[in-house]
């Protein structure tokens, strides 16, 4: 009866698994994306306990190494991927990005979480060709996995008419003026997988 009791008073977990993009890089702690959700989280009534596994420079390989130990760890209900800029900033096999977004969406699953992944887009410097397919790969593995989707992580940041604003001086980052819109973009997603 006292474990039943501890399970109830013991909030669910929402696991964040990224990049630089989600770990704060170049901003002031707490003004990041994954910041601004718990405060709406706390603000929306939702107890739900977030833990940020987002290390700058990451891969989806590296996600995926990471993955098993973070899930019997903190047993998360959600878990939100935001990986794969960085396989495309070393031109990695997009083949090698998709399968490791897929492994990362089935390990989750296999543990009972709810997964949202949280697409990206590379600039078209990259050839148009690359560039399609590299987005694509998100939603591929969004419905092959049965998993929500945000189709542009950076959507009204990167194709804002104020675009260069919204980034840090290295044209990669956003600045802590973009985050509140980061934040609505995932919310999008995410809201309908709280527990």
């Amino acid at each position: 009866m006292a474990d039943a009791a501890l399970t109830q008073s013991t909030p669910p977990t929402l696991l964040v698994l990224g990049d630089s993009l989600s770990a704060e890089y170049g901003l002031a702690k707490g003004s990041g994306w994954v910041a601004l959700l718990e405060q709406r989280l706390l603000q929306e009534k939702h107890a739900v306990k977030v833990v940020n596994a987002s290390i700058s420079g990451d891969t989806t390989s590296g996600g995926l190494a990471r993955l098993p130990a973070l899930l019997q760890q903190h047993a998360p209900a959600v878990v939100v991927i935001e990986l794969g800029a960085n396989d495309a900033l070393r031109g990695l096999p997009l083949e090698m990005t998709r399968k490791n977004l897929r492994a990362m969406a089935q390990l989750a699953r296999s543990a009972r979480a709810r997964v949202l992944l949280l697409g990206m887009q590379v600039p078209p410097n990259y050839g148009p060709d690359y560039a399609q397919q590299f987005a694509a790969s998100f939603a591929t593995v969004a419905k092959e996995q049965k998993t929500a989707l945000v189709p542009f992580f950076l959507k009204d940041v990167a194709d804002a008419p104020n675009a260069a604003d919204l980034f840090q001086s290295d044209r990669i980052h956003p600045t802590a003026a973009a985050h509140p819109v980061l934040l609505n973009n995932v919310w999008a997603g995410l809201k309908r997988l709280l527990p």
